[in-house]
Parts: C-alpha cells; sequence; structure tokens
C-alpha cells in the first residue's frame, strides 16, 4: 500500500515493518514500527517542556499544541495506509474512547464543583493527613476522580494560610487520585474493565486489600511527618495559625452527594446490564447500555447546573477552565497514543515483543513482578485500562484462572495499573485535573518532569518494597 502513496517511501521504511493489504482495512498494530510512537513522545515532552520554556506560551497554545502532535500522527497514517485508516482510528478514539472518557471525567467535575463545605477547617499535619485517609476510604466507592473532584478544593482551601502546600496537593494525588482506588471495580477504570471480564466484584477488595493498606499506611505518616516539619517551618517563618475565625461546618450543595450517587448507578449498571444491541455511530459500534450511560451523565451534569445555587459554586470557585485544559490535552493524548497502544496489543508479534516476553520465565511462568512493573510502568504513560486488560490476556485472560491458580500474577497486573498510575500526571485523569485546580488556585505545582521526582523519590521505593514483600 505504502509504495502506491506518492512521496511516501521513507514512511514506509521507518514505520513499516511492514505492510499487508489488511492493514489498510484496519490499522494492525503488528504493522507497526516504533516510529509511530514518537508523536506520542513529542505530546508528553510538549507537557513536560513547554511550560518550563515559555509558561505564557502554554497557556495560550497548549490546545493547539495538542491538536499538532494528534495531526502529527494522523496525518503520516493517511500517507501510509490511506485517508479512510487515518480517518478510522481519529473517528474509533472520538467514539469509543475520548467522549466517553470526557463525559465522566465532565459529569464528576461539574456535580462534585456544586458542593461546598462551609466552614473554616484549619489545615494542619492531623487534619491534612485525615482528609487524605478520607478520601482514600472514598476513592474505592465513588472513584479515584468523584472523590479527588469531592475533596481537592476543601483540602487546598484548609491550607490557604499555608506557605509549603505544594507536599499536600502531590501526596493527595499519591493517595486520593490513584491508591485510594484499589479495593472496588468502582474505584478505577482497570477493575472495572476485569470486573466485566468476569471478575468476581469483591475479589478486589480480598486480594488487593493488603498491598494497598500497607501502601497508604506508608504514604500517610510520611505526609504527617512533612507537614508536621513543614508546619514547623511556617511558624518559624511567622506565618501564624489560621486567623479566619472559627465556623461550623456546613455543607452547601448537598443534593449533588445524591447526583454522585446517580453517576456510580449508571457506571455499574453499564457494566453488569448487557442488552446485547450495537449502534453504529460514525461507523464505530457503541453498546446502547454505554450510550444510555452517557446520556445519563450528561442529564445529571446539567441537572446539577440547573439545581445547584449560584452562589454554591461561586463559592467553590468553580470553573471550566481546568475541565477545559483536560479536555484539550487529553484529546491530544488519545489520538497520538493510539499506535502504541495498537504495537502493545499485537503481543509477541509488535514492536513491544521484548518487554511483552519479561513477563515470563524460561518455562512459560509468570513473573510476578515483571507483570507488577510492566503494567505500572506502561501504566504511568499509557491509559491503564487498555494496558491492564493487554496483560490480563497475556496472563491467560481466563477469569476463572486468574481469581485462583493465579491470583498473585492477576494481583500484580491490578496493582501495577492502579497503583503506578500515581508517577506522572498523565498516569491517571484526575492526576492532570487536580493539578489544574491547585494551579488555579495559585499553588505552584511542580513541572512535569518535577512531579516524578517526588513520585520517583517516593513511590519506587514504596513499590520496590510491594514487590520485595507481595511479588517476589
Amino acid at each position: 500500500m505504502a509504495q502506491r502513496i506518492p512521496g511516501a517511501r521513507w514512511f514506509a521504511a521507518g514505520l513499516l515493518p511492514l505492510a499487508s493489504p489488511a492493514a489498510a482495512a484496519g490499522l494492525d498494530g503488528a504493522a507497526l514500527g516504533l516510529l509511530w510512537a514518537l508523536p506520542f513522545a513529542g505530546m508528553l515532552l510538549s507537557i513536560a517542556l513547554v511550560p518550563l520554556a515559555s509558561l505564557r506560551l502554554w497557556h495560550h497554545h497548549y490546545g493547539k499544541i495538542a491538536v499538532g502532535w494528534a495531526l502529527a500522527t494522523l496525518v503520516p497514517l493517511a500517507l501510509v495506509f490511506g485517508p479512510a485508516t487515518a480517518l478510522d482510528v481519529a473517528l474509533h478514539t472520538l467514539v469509543q474512547e475520548y467522549v466517553p472518557f470526557m463525559v465522566f471525567i465532565g459529569a464528576l467535575y461539574v456535580v462534585a464543583g456544586g458542593i461546598f463545605v462551609r466552614g473554616n477547617l484549619h489545615g494542619g499535619p492531623l487534619l491534612n493527613t485525615g482528609l487524605l485517609g478520607l478520601g482514600a476510604a472514598l476513592a474505592s466507592v465513588m472513584g479515584t476522580t468523584g472523590a479527588s473532584m469531592l475533596l481537592i478544593r476543601p483540602i487546598i482551601r484548609a491550607n490557604d494560610h499555608r506557605r509549603y502546600r505544594v507536599h499536600t496537593i502531590v501526596f493527595f494525588i499519591f493517595i486520593v487520585s490513584n491508591i485510594g482506588g484499589a479495593l472496588t471495580p468502582l474505584g478505577d477504570p482497570p477493575l472495572f474493565l476485569g470486573f466485566l471480564k468476569g471478575m468476581d466484584f469483591f475479589w478486589t477488595a480480598r486480594h488487593l486489600a493488603g498491598p494497598m493498606l500497607l501502601s497508604l499506611a506508608v504514604l500517610l505518616a510520611l505526609h504527617f511527618v512533612v507537614d508536621t516539619v513543614l508546619e514547623r517551618r511556617d511558624r518559624a517563618a511567622g506565618f501564624r495559625r489560621d486567623p479566619t475565625p472559627d465556623a461550623p461546618l456546613r455543607l452547601d450543595g448537598g443534593v449533588n452527594l445524591l447526583l454522585l450517587a446517580a453517576i456510580m448507578a449508571a457506571v455499574l449498571a453499564s457494566g453488569t446490564v448487557k442488552t446485547g444491541i450495537e449502534l453504529r455511530i460514525l461507523g464505530h459500534e457503541r453498546s446502547l447500555e454505554g450510550l444510555l450511560r452517557d446520556a445519563v451523565l450528561v442529564a445529571v451534569a446539567a441537572l446539577s447546573m440547573a439545581i445547584t445555587p449560584r452562589k454554591v459554586r461561586r463559592d467553590n470557585e468553580f470553573s471550566w477552565v481546568p475541565i477545559a485544559e483536560v479536555a484539550k490535552l487529553f484529546f491530544g493524548i488519545f489520538v497520538t497514543m493510539a499506535p502504541a497502544l495498537l504495537m502493545l496489543k499485537a503481543g509477541a508479534d509488535g514492536s513491544f515483543a521484548g518487554l511483552v516476553r519479561l513477563v515470563s520465565d524460561a518455562q512459560g511462568q509468570p513473573i510476578e513482578a515483571a507483570y507488577f512493573w510492566l503494567t505500572g510502568g506502561l501504566s504511568s504513560f499509557l491509559d491503564n485500562a487498555p494496558t491492564y486488560l493487554v496483560f490480563f490476556n497475556l496472563a491467560g485472560g481466563d477469569p476463572q484462572t486468574l481469581m485462583s491458580t493465579l491470583a498473585p500474577t492477576l494481583v500484580a497486573i491490578s496493582a501495577g495499573a492502579v497503583f503506578m498510575g500515581a508517577n506522572t500526571y498523565i498516569g491517571n485523569a484526575p492526576n492532570f485535573i487536580v493539578k489544574a485546580i491547585a494551579e488555579q488556585s495559585r499553588i505552584p505545582m511542580p513541572s512535569f518532569f518535577g512531579y516524578m521526582a517526588w513520585s520517583g523519590a517516593i513511590l519506587l521505593p514504596l513499590f520496590l518494597l510491594l514487590t520485595w514483600i507481595y511479588f517476589r
């Protein structure tokens, strides 16, 4: 196919280890060379480096940069495989992945943004650590995104008198936006996909409780120590305790708690009720239950906007800016990520075959540590849900076997996908939203690589400890 396209020979040489007629009808991950991952790498490096080079440029043009990298994926696809294939990839990403993702994230953002904790919270070590623990408990019930959206603004307001606040937001991402969601399929998308594949709803609670509780204990204790030291520095520098007069705590916009429950119910129902009806949207199939779920989420978000008093959202400093940033950047991420995911899904036949071979020993037995680190490492940069499915299938894909004989392997896959989403800002959707909300509140969050320095210093030793205890 490539040789029939004028000017495309250099693309074929660098991007295609082979080209077949089948690739023109539907993009085959086994037919893609590693150069197809360059736009994704460019997208990540743009997120990491452009704000450092020129924050003003980034704030004004990050949407254009995301679209540019998306085009850097789609235009070569059109030249090498034909416009139909490029359009197919774009529409697949839009219909089956991006729109459902943004509808879910957007609904949670709108509904949680209508809940305001009124009163004065004093952001000291005990309260901050308690709020992080509460967020971890809520994350497995309402999902890491729901818990993050519910608590991030209260914890920011509780610490508005503090000079040192960045560490609490970073730990918030570690604990609430990621690791806390490990106990149920509602907690994080990878576990929900396992549930759809036939995993028992309570299997994760029984098998991931140990690694999760150990991780939370270490992180909460470490946060308490760090926060205590930094609070003393605040005092020594003349920063007083919160001077705002005490006021009783009160929850405004409480009706949105019912709407959050409606969102969780709609998501759970879409995974458990199977109509068998598939509808084609722009040439791509969506299940009826999935479309109904999205419709319910849009209706719930609209209802929240209609019935929540404007004063509540104004007091909550609700703004569309953070969710707009997420929408623009994740469009670029989803499109540029598509070839990398296809190569990963190709398994031993794809360009990532060397990684795939690392998860089994010479006798073909699974290596739990390899599953943990490879699932987690790739989930730190790729969408953790499809990455989870790839390694789920590499381990055999049979839920009954994985829940029994190969339970340690599935624990490694699940923990890697959920826990290591905390390694980068893009590892899990709420990470970026929390960052955007914090920056809107004038908290100078670390850069992309700065955040990875935090996660590397704190999380990597923790994950090595988990490997030694659980995945040897």
